[in-house]
């Protein structure tokens, strides 16, 4: 693949989680034909059936016709198997937030895709330049920090590691924008841009519940109507999920030193009590089957 010639037609996303599935679903609508891969079946069905509520609903609302959709869909291929990498131009990754995990699969496809195949990183907050070292391919390694949900945020953060090309860098901003995506360039610091402003006012969120300054409700209700954000720092947190949240958080408190970053305790108490945000059913808030919720965590006194 060279690149006067570069044209992306085959692409691998890895992981089929809220992040995957939307990515999947946006490289299908650009046109490119996408192999959808997690380690369990379940995990791949999920992907796809969130797609495909995706897809109704816009069928629904006259945003694109059953054709369409019926087009987009058959671009979509599930698989279990890292093998199909073998034939793709792009893979990219979009599994947990663990430095390890990303890591290892990196290293595994890097083993299986072709020299030319580009990698990028949907990470929120991890290095570039420390995850491509996992690979044979630094110069054409590089970050695509997609925004939740997917098919509906515009941004996407494009991180050049220290390695990273110039023509890998120009054929995924390209790409970016082939599926309705705004690109953003930011240089390689924890956290980029949004994780570094957005992750220190969830968690000064959170020590304003923790020292007891303004219930959770009340503290959402301040940003919504004072500030004008569409969903509450808490809400965010556990649509989000709070385990991620701390890592971030982790990962800017390790990467920068600075205690600005020190995690709430009230939001390690959480993680360790397993209540994740949305995708557990409690967090800040508790999450009941009608798809109402109710504050989960009480102001101390």
């Amino acid at each position: 693949m060279g690149w006067e010639t570069v044209e992306f037609r085959k692409v691998m996303v890895a992981g089929a989680g809220q992040m995957g599935s939307g990515i999947a679903q946006v490289a299908a609508q650009a046109g490119l034909e996408v192999w959808l891969r997690d380690v369990e079946e379940r995990f791949v069905e999920r992907g796809l059936a969130t797609i495909r509520k995706h897809l109704d609903r816009d069928v629904e609302k006259g945003r694109k016709t059953a054709e369409e959709r019926e087009a987009i869909l058959g671009r979509i291929h599930p698989t279990l198997d890292l093998g199909p990498a073998a034939g793709v131009d792009l893979v990219i990754e979009a599994i947990v937030e663990n430095r390890e995990a990303k890591r290892s699969l990196f290293a595994e496809l890097d083993r299986l895709a072709p020299p030319g195949a580009i990698f990028a990183s949907n990470t929120s907050s991890l290095p570039i330049t420390d995850l491509a070292t996992a690979t044979r391919r630094p110069d054409r390694f590089i970050g695509m920090h997609f925004m939740n949900p997917v098919p509906v945020m515009k941004l996407v953060e494009i991180i050049r590691g220290l390695d990273t090309s110039e023509e890998t860098y120009a054929a995924i901003r390209d790409l970016a924008g082939r599926m309705g995506k705004t690109p953003v360039e930011v240089h390689d610091f924890p956290g980029f841009v949004s994780n570094r402003v957005l992750l220190p006012m969830l968690n000064e969120a959170m020590f304003a519940v923790y020292e007891g300054i303004a219930s959770v409700e009340d503290v959402d209700t301040v940003m919504k109507l004072g500030m004008n954000h569409p969903m509450g720092p808490l809400e965010l947190a556990d649509f989000i999920g709070l385990d991620t949240c701390l890592y971030i958080l982790n990962v800017l408190y390790e990467g920068f030193k600075d205690p600005k970053y020190r995690p709430c305790p009230l939001l390690v108490q959480l993680v360790q009590a397993g209540h994740h945000g949305r995708k557990t059913g409690q967090g800040f808030y508790r999450y009941e089957a009608d798809g109402s919720r109710v504050p989960a965590v009480r102001l101390r006194a």
